[in-house]
């Protein structure tokens, strides 16, 4: 006998829940909403804006009491209204958070919520890195119109791209034009964070002025400090330049801010690795050009399809040109084999870090050590 289908949950039309880690999107997409759903007629009185920032559980559930009240009280003219309850912090994995008044002030408001709300009054309710786990979460989550605002996991393949397209899309916003080499440059060195990409961006805005529209790698250069993510991009650079010294001084460097080793491993190491693999395997076999890049595009772009399907690629179906570039350049500081030996080593780190209970920083700085050293410490890392 088959199995019965869960019946679908129908969304309700007038409740919206806009959460994720990437807090610039959310405020921007919350408020723009906002904005979309008040009654024009109704003026001030159509939207009533509650902070949800909770110093305690108290607090916490004052506020959702007050979100009732609100929703229960129509504008003095008539019409619709909006009610939002905006940057909630009392739905994250904290102290407060996990308070039982805080629990049971939230289950309060979802049995109104779940009751139904007239068709003119909507609930829109934002929140920062909210505890996926909770219940009320999951039940906001299934009933509302939700979106979710995340910042791209840098140790996933792929991230790349969707970090491209933020930043395409608010450069064409400004009517800004990247070069493409500059484009990559920015988007390593600012790093995955929108807030972070809209302020570096508005800097260069401001920079170029009206007169000169097209951003270079050498104003990037000059005008954007290294992000979390840019210093992971000069892990790889140290690593490409063969500079034992200055690898691992950015690495105790990003393990004393508390950064993952596995996602260091996978994120700044292994993807350097790759880039250099593939680079040198370009410059042997095809003698790819090093002394230009707009040459060293152009060679790859001739190429027929089945020789580039393993190369990286951009969103928008491209290949990732610079990063190939730059270590096509960094590849002759290695040997092929040192090279193909060193992402033999990163396999094990991968192993040990998993596997065994051995100090990550251990496991990194060796395998550091094994990559940049070569020979001797070669042979050393694998006993």
């Amino acid at each position: 006998m088959p199995a019965k289908r869960k019946e679908a949950v129908v969304k309700a039309a007038n409740l919206h829940f806009l959460h994720g880690n990437d807090e610039a999107q959310v405020k921007e997409a919350a408020l723009a909403l906002a904005r979309s759903l008040s009654p024009p007629a109704s003026g001030d009185f159509g939207l009533e804006v509650i902070d949800g920032t909770a110093e305690n559980a108290e607090q916490a559930g004052r506020l959702c009491a007050q979100v009732l009240e609100g929703l229960q009280t129509l504008p003095m003219f008539g019409g619709g209204k909006v009610v939002w309850l905006r940057n909630a912090n009392f739905l994250s994995d904290t102290v407060t958070g996990r308070a039982q008044s805080t629990l049971e002030a939230l289950e309060e408001l979802w049995e109104f919520l779940q009751a139904g709300l007239p068709p003119d009054v909507h609930f829109i309710l934002s929140a920062h890195a909210p505890d996926r786990r909770r219940s009320f979460f999951q039940k906001l989550d299934s009933l509302a119109r939700s979106a979710a605002f995340d910042v791209p996991d840098s140790s996933q393949r792929g991230w790349e791209a969707l970090v491209e397209a933020t930043v395409t899309e608010r450069a064409h916003a400004l009517r800004l034009a990247f070069e493409p080499e500059a484009l990559e440059l920015f988007m390593a060195l600012a790093g995955e964070r929108t807030q972070q990409i809209a302020s570096e961006l508005e800097k260069l805005d401001l920079f170029l002025g009206p007169g000169r529209r097209r951003v270079t790698v050498t104003d990037v250069r000059n005008l954007v400090p290294l992000s979390r993510a840019g210093v992971i991009f000069e892990l790889g650079n140290a690593l490409g330049r063969r500079d034992a010294r200055r690898a691992l001084g950015l690495l105790d460097s990003l393990l004393a801010q508390g950064e993952n080793a596995l996602g260091l491993l996978l994120a700044a190491i292994i993807p350097k690795m790759r880039h250099l693999v593939l680079a040198r395997d370009l410059v042997e076999r095809l003698r790819a050009p090093l002394q230009s890049y707009q040459q060293f595009q152009g060679l790859l772009e001739r190429l027929p399809a089945e020789e580039t399907a393993h190369l990286p690629r951009k969103k928008d179906g491209g290949l990732s040109v610079y990063p190939l570039f730059l270590a096509a350049q960094e590849s002759r500081q290695f040997t092929e084999e040192e090279l193909r030996r060193g992402l033999r080593a990163c396999l094990r780190a991968n192993h040990r870090l998993v596997g065994t209970g051995l100090d990550p920083k251990v496991v990194l700085s060796q395998l550091l050590v094994e990559i940049l050293a070569g020979g001797a410490a070669a042979g050393a890392g694998r006993r």
